[in-house]
């Protein structure tokens, strides 16, 4: 009898180790959360790179973020901030100014309109969260937290 990721999939055979049955298991789980995610961002005309763009920019506060500070703090990585950077200025969301003291340094900063963006995603963004994750107790959240760590710890090896 077929069970889980193999029975969602009709995977007639065996996973070929326990460790790629895991892996599958978590792309279908990162699938299947982040499609929900994309149908909610799309009501607002963002992907959900932009969004975490503009929840990052919206931390920075004032001080805002060059483009590699950006890069380094995205949730999955974008090969193209830049041009990730141009799209959201272009809609007014963000805005970029030469440093006073170091002219080659360029700062990205949220603006009033990215602000109101993003206050109006907070609601329906955490009950999205609530409702993909509420059914774990914390204690399994604490879990799957420190698992994923690990899993990602592993990899970045």
């Amino acid at each position: 009898m077929l069970r889980g990721l193999q029975a969602e999939i009709k995977q007639t055979k065996p996973f070929r180790s326990l460790e790629d049955e895991a892996y599958l298991n978590l792309l279908r789980t990162a699938d299947a959360l982040l499609r929900k995610e994309v149908e909610l961002l799309k009501e607002f005309g963002l992907s959900p790179t932009q969004y975490n763009a503009l929840r990052i920019l919206r931390g920075a506060g004032d001080e805002g973020v060059t483009c590699g500070e950006l890069s380094d703090r995205m949730l999955t990585k974008d090969p193209d901030v830049t041009r990730l950077i141009d799209r959201l200025e272009g809609r007014g969301l963000l805005q970029r100014a030469r440093s006073d003291q170091d002219r080659r340094v360029v700062r990205t900063r949220i603006t009033a309109a990215g602000l109101d963006v993003l206050a109006r995603l907070d609601e329906p963004s955490d009950r999205w969260t609530r409702g993909q994750l509420g059914h774990l107790t914390k204690t399994e959240l604490r879990d799957f937290i420190r698992l994923l760590e690990r899993a990602r710890a592993g990899a970045a090896r």
